[in-house]
C-alpha cells in the first residue's frame, strides 16, 4: 500500500516539475533495496523453503524405520547444519534472499527434527516443551544471521505455542504456567524486530499480545478486568500519540501500530463493558463514552495515523447504530430501526466528511 501510494506522488510530483524523473526512480529504487520492503518475490521465495522443507520431512518419515538409529540423528544434524552453513555463506557473498530461505528450511528443518527424534527415543514432555524449544532455537537463529524472515518466523512460532496451549486445554490458572509467559514471548519478538528491522513482524506480536488479554478476559470475565482494559489501552494511546508524551518520538519511530493497537485495546475494554453491565442506562453511558472516545482519538491521532483513523469511524457508526437499536429501535419496531439507521448513517457520514475536510489540510499515515 505504501509502495503504491509513493510511486503515485511521486508521478504526480514530476509531472508537475517539483522532482526530476531520476531522482524519484533512484528514491523507488533505494526503497525497494531495503530488507523491510514488501516482494513478492521474496514471500513466494520463503513459501517455496517452508514447502521443500516439508518434503524433506515427509521423505524422511516415510522411510524413518528403514535408517538405522545413528544414521536417522546424524542425517537429521547434517541437513540442519548444511542450510545453517549455505545461508551463511550465501550472506557473505550477497546473496541475502537465497540465505533467508536457506535459513527458514533450517529453522523448520530444526522443528521437524524435534519431533521425529522424540518419537524415535521416546523422550518424555509434551507439545508445549518441543514448541519451546523451537521457538528458542528460531530466537537465536534470529539474532546469530540477524534475519528478518527468521524474525516472522520465530513471530509465528510464539503463536503456535499459544495455540497449542489453547489446544491442549493447559490454559486455565491451574494448568501449564507457560500461559504466563506469551507477554514475555511478545517482548522477545518486538526485541527482534528492532534488531532486525522486519518490521511487518511487530504486527505478530500485537495481535498475541490482544490474543492473550482475550484469553485473559475469558478465564476472568469480570467488570474490573474490562474497566483496566479501557484505562490501561487510553493511556498508552495518549502516550503514543501526544506531542507532549515522553514517549512520543520513541512511540513515531516505532511506527502507526502503538497508537492503533492501544486504541483497540481501549475498545474492546469498552466492548467488553458492554456484554458485563445491565440496564439500559448503563450501556447508554458506556455508548456515550465509546463515541466520545472514537472522535477524541479521531482528533489527536487521525491526521498522522490512518490506521487509528479508520477505526474510530468503525466503532462510531457501529456503536451509535448499536445503540439506536438499543433504544428507539426497541420502541418503534423494526421498520422503525430502519428509518432510524438511515437517519444514523447519514448523520456519520456528514460527520466523516467534515472530519475528512479538515484532516485533509494534513498529511494521513496510512498503514500500520
Amino acid at each position: 500500500m505504501y509502495r503504491g501510494r509513493i510511486e503515485r506522488d511521486f508521478a504526480l510530483w514530476v509531472s508537475k516539475g517539483l522532482v526530476s524523473a531520476p531522482a524519484a526512480e533512484a528514491m523507488l529504487t533505494e526503497y525497494d533495496a531495503r530488507e523491510s520492503s514488501f516482494s513478492v518475490g521474496r514471500v513466494l521465495l520463503t513459501l517455496a523453503a517452508v514447502l521443500l522443507s516439508a518434503a524433506i520431512l515427509l521423505l524422511v518419515a516415510a522411510n524413518w524405520e528403514a535408517l538405522p538409529r545413528i544414521a536417522r540423528v546424524a542425517g537429521i544434524g547434517a541437513l540442519i547444519w548444511i542450510f545453517y552453513l549455505s545461508a551463511a555463506l550465501c550472506l557473505g557473498r550477497g546473496l541475502n534472499r537465497i540465505a533467508a530461505a536457506l535459513l527458514v528450511m533450517g529453522t523448520m528443518t530444526f522443528g521437524g527434527a524435534i519431533a521425529l527424534i522424540g518419537q524415535m527415543y521416546h523422550l518424555s514432555g509434551d507439545s508445549v516443551d518441543a514448541m519451546l524449544v523451537w521457538f528458542a532455537a528460531a530466537c537465536v537463529a534470529t539474532v546469530a544471521f540477524r534475519s528478518g524472515a527468521l524474525t516472522v518466523v520465530s513471530g509465528f512460532l510464539s503463536w503456535a505455542v499459544f495455540g497449542v496451549l489453547i489446544v491442549e486445554n493447559e490454559t486455565t490458572f491451574e494448568g501449564n504456567g507457560v500461559i504466563y509467559l506469551v507477554p514475555l514471548f511478545c517482548v522477545i519478538v518486538i526485541a527482534l524486530v528492532w534488531y532486525t528491522g522486519a518490521n511487518r513482524a511487530r504486527h505478530l506480536a500485537y495481535l498475541l499480545m490482544l490474543g492473550w488479554l482475550a484469553w485473559l478476559y475469558i478465564e476472568i470475565s469480570e467488570q474490573w478486568l474490562a474497566v483496566i482494559f479501557f484505562i490501561v489501552g487510553l493511556v498508552c494511546f495518549l502516550a503514543a500519540s501526544l506531542p507532549i508524551s515522553p514517549l512520543y518520538r520513541l512511540a513515531r519511530e516505532a511506527g502507526a501500530a502503538p497508537s492503533f493497537y492501544s486504541f483497540l485495546l481501549a475498545f474492546i475494554g469498552l466492548a467488553a463493558l458492554h456484554i458485563e453491565v445491565d440496564g439500559l442506562g448503563a450501556d447508554i453511558a458506556i455508548g456515550a463514552v465509546t463515541l466520545a472516545v472514537s472522535l477524541a482519538g479521531i482528533g489527536i491521532a487521525g491526521r498522522m495515523n490512518g490506521a487509528v483513523r479508520y477505526l474510530g469511524y468503525a466503532v462510531f457508526a457501529g456503536e451509535t447504530l448499536y445503540l439506536a437499536s438499543e433504544t428507539l429501535g426497541s420502541i418503534l419496531g423494526t421498520s422503525g430501526f430502519f428509518l432510524i439507521s438511515g437517519v444514523v448513517v447519514a448523520l456519520i457520514a456528514w460527520i466523516v466528511i467534515r472530519l475528512e475536510k479538515r484532516l485533509s489540510a494534513k498529511p494521513v499515515a496510512e498503514g500500520i
